[in-house]
């Protein structure tokens, strides 16, 4: 009689089991962790750009021709400076070049808005400019951070399918950071110091923002669909899963 009477327990609790189950909506998982979805975007977010190519796109940014085409500064900035330079330096040419190397991709971040609704992924970049002739080699090597934020919001489209898209996405106001890193210390080298640092700050952040927003929305396009589904119906219902550390 004992167990006849556990076995009749046991089958109670698996029909109350069973009941909850199918009150879910159908294709509904059970609750996850939400700091494992946000950790999980982040991540996907993270390889997206690295297999996207993103180290290589910036070290092809094309610095060098963006600054010739600053006319009424860079041409100042190279002629004239080149004049007193050659002047100090037999050996120096006037021929001045850009190039990126180290390029990193830094830590990601991710915030939530107050009203659950949208994302704003921060992304943080390094990378080192070094400003050399074909003759004398490197005059000096620039660290350089920016970040760039992107807002990411989840839409359902004419097929009722929800999806994540790309919102605004520009450089972070006052992120760009210009530190010298290696340079010959006399005053022609501060002069190209100080006038290449101001051409930069106009310039270099739209560039590097320009390429690095088409390729985030071309990420957000080939996420894992769960991982988008699950993102996307947190953002629809303004469901908070993003906490502060």
């Amino acid at each position: 009689m004992l167990q006849i009477g556990g076995l009749i327990v046991f089958c109670g609790l698996l029909t109350q089991t069973t009941a909850l189950l199918e009150a879910l909506p159908l294709g509904q998982d059970l609750p996850s962790d939400p700091t494992d979805l946000a950790g999980s975007l982040i991540n996907a977010i993270n390889n997206g750009l690295l297999s996207g190519d993103l180290l290589e796109t910036l070290r092809n940014l094309p610095i060098f021709d963006i600054l010739n085409a600053e006319e009424d500064n860079y041409h100042n900035l190279v002629g004239n400076l080149l004049e007193r330079l050659t002047s100090m330096i037999p050996l120096l040419n006037n021929i001045l070049d850009v190039k990126v190397i180290n390029p990193q991709l830094l830590e990601l971040g991710l915030v939530q808005s107050p009203d659950g609704h949208r994302l704003y992924v921060t992304i943080p970049l390094g990378l080192v400019l070094n400003v050399k002739t074909s003759l004398v080699g490197s005059l000096l090597k620039l660290a350089v951070k920016l970040n760039i934020t992107a807002e990411v919001l989840a839409v359902r489209n004419e097929q009722g399918r929800i999806h994540l898209v790309l919102g605004d996405c520009t450089h972070s106001p006052g992120s760009l950071e210009l530190s010298l890193l290696d340079g010959v210390g006399s005053l022609p080298i501060q002069n190209l110091l100080d006038n290449l640092t101001g051409v930069l700050t106009k310039v270099l952040p739209d560039l590097v923002q320009h390429q690095v927003c088409p390729l985030l929305n071309s990420v957000l396009s080939n996420l894992d669909l769960t991982l988008v589904h699950d993102t996307a119906d947190k953002l629809i219902h303004g469901l908070t899963f993003v906490f502060k550390v």
